[in-house]
């Protein structure tokens, strides 16, 4: 049955279907690099937006520096300099180049989420005596998060295909496994359409995950409908 799916000298379906196991062997790596870094950036991120916001000149110049230049510095890049300059074994060095990468575009939703929040709750936080502390943790930061959610989202499935550039320093994730069996059958092209494949299901099952997060807090209240008389 797979045999009439193959393209001859182009796609090999009994072989990608047979491989996919052992490329799964590596989607566990993958995920535990995805929710390590993507939650360690979320904290940075929060961070780095206090910062920018804080009226502190020093600290809003440094955060802006920090995010500025990681912004612009391709993710390979800063994975090398952390791998190959600090000397750190290839798992490590991984998830800290995510997180420093992410959390700058974090930072960035938090603070478009931060400015979009009316300043008139602040002035009535204040006003019934909450110390800013206060104010940010149980009114602003919950609002902000909320607000968050469909960009933070973006960044998370991002940050799940960029994982595959930790390959490059031998980390075991799927595209690791699928370069092991690509090159163990010299047949890259049916190998690389599979693990495209597999990265889009994956996505796929993120992306529904969100869509349930975002109803659950009602993100998709139905809008009244106007009428035309």
């Amino acid at each position: 049955m797979l045999k009439y799916l193959s393209i001859p000298g182009f796609f090999n379906a009994p072989l990608a279907w047979s491989s996919i196991p052992q490329i799964l062997s590596g989607l566990p790596m993958t995920i535990f690099l995805t929710v390590m870094a993507f939650g360690l950036a979320t904290i940075w991120g929060m961070l780095l937006t206090l910062a920018q916001l804080s009226h502190v000149r020093v600290l809003h110049g440094l955060a802006r520096a920090y995010i500025s230049f990681m912004r612009s510095v391709p993710m390979l890049v800063v994975l090398f300099i952390v791998y190959f300059g600090f000397g750190l074994t290839a798992v490590p060095a991984a998830i800290i180049s995510f997180t420093l990468g992410a959390a700058a575009f974090v930072s960035e939703v938090f603070r478009s989420a931060f400015l979009g929040i009316d300043h008139g709750q602040y002035e009535a936080a204040y006003s019934i005596g909450l110390p800013y502390r206060k104010v940010m943790r149980f009114i602003i930061i919950p609002q902000a998060f909320r607000i968050s959610i469909p960009a933070l989202g973006n960044i998370l499935l991002d940050m799940f295909k960029g994982t595959s550039l930790a390959a490059m320093i031998t980390v075991t994730d799927m595209f690791m496994q699928a370069k092991i069996v690509a090159g163990a059958n010299q047949d890259y092209m049916t190998i690389y359409i599979t693990i495209a494949i597999l990265y889009w299901l994956c996505c796929v099952v993120i992306t529904t995950g969100q869509n349930q997060l975002e109803r659950w807090l009602d993100f998709d209240r139905p809008k009244a409908h106007l009428k035309l008389l």
